[in-house]
């Protein structure tokens, strides 16, 4: 469900990506762990369709991005640290909006479902600027889920949450998987990643440094590339 092929993204003289090559399969659980600055963010965005690569080329939900990035986006659901709700809307007329723009079969049922699966029916009716963070959190999980996309793309999203917000993403992400979908998560919580992805992908300095089932990474082996911090990378004297 997400192909990358030799990814590289910069910023004047500066690489956010080096040559970044992976692919995930559908249903799969995957966690990009890195150290502020190692890319994870440059990344997410390219597969978002919500950046262009400097080089290589990503397929996400069976779409080049760079050929149909309007067809990716139809097909992803994306959730980062900031929900970019409206907080003077009530949560169903934040839903209402988003099921409008993308044609949603039975929005009212949808929207049902999925609030109470994030126990936010009672308020469905409140401001979202009346919410916690973590009830805004879980409305915009739910909002990346009203079209019913094949690849849900998290940016940190667990940022802020308290212990009782953080289970219940993670029971809606688990629901999601059993429905195939295909759940990319960034995030700088390794203990987490460990548990309950899949896969791990490691970035440093913009390169991937490791790929691997969670389940076969031995203890410390990720703590350990995450030591290996730094700058992003210049140029190489080579390729200038």
């Amino acid at each position: 469900m997400i192909i990358a092929q030799g990814l590289c993204k910069k910023f004047g003289s500066l690489y956010a990506l080096r040559d970044v090559s992976f692919e995930i399969g559908q249903g799969q659980w995957v966690a990009l762990l890195g150290a502020n600055g190692a890319g994870k963010t440059s990344l997410s965005r390219i597969l978002a369709a919500l950046s262009r690569p400097s080089a290589g080329r990503a397929c996400v939900a069976g779409q080049w991005v760079d050929e149909k990035p309007e067809l990716v986006r139809e097909r992803i659901g994306v959730v980062s640290h900031h929900t970019l709700l409206y907080e003077d809307l009530s949560a169903v007329e934040n839903l209402k909006f988003y099921a409008a723009m993308y044609r949603v079969r039975q929005a009212e049922e949808r929207m049902a479902e999925l609030l109470n699966q994030v126990g936010l029916w009672t308020r469905r009716r409140d401001p979202v600027r009346t919410f916690s963070r973590g009830m805004q959190q879980r409305l915009a999980l739910v909002r990346a889920m009203l079209h019913e996309p094949s690849v849900l793309l998290l940016d940190e999203p667990f940022a802020g949450l308290d212990v009782h917000a953080s289970r219940l993403l993670t029971h809606f992400m688990e629901q999601a998987l059993q429905q195939n979908v295909t759940v990319f998560m960034t995030t700088h919580d390794v203990e987490y990643a460990q548990a309950h992805s899949q896969r791990t992908l490691v970035l440093v300095q913009g390169r991937l440094r490791l790929n691997e089932a969670s389940r076969q990474i031995a203890a410390g082996q990720v703590l350990d590339l995450l030591r290996d911090t730094g700058p992003v990378g210049t140029t190489p004297a080579a390729s200038r």
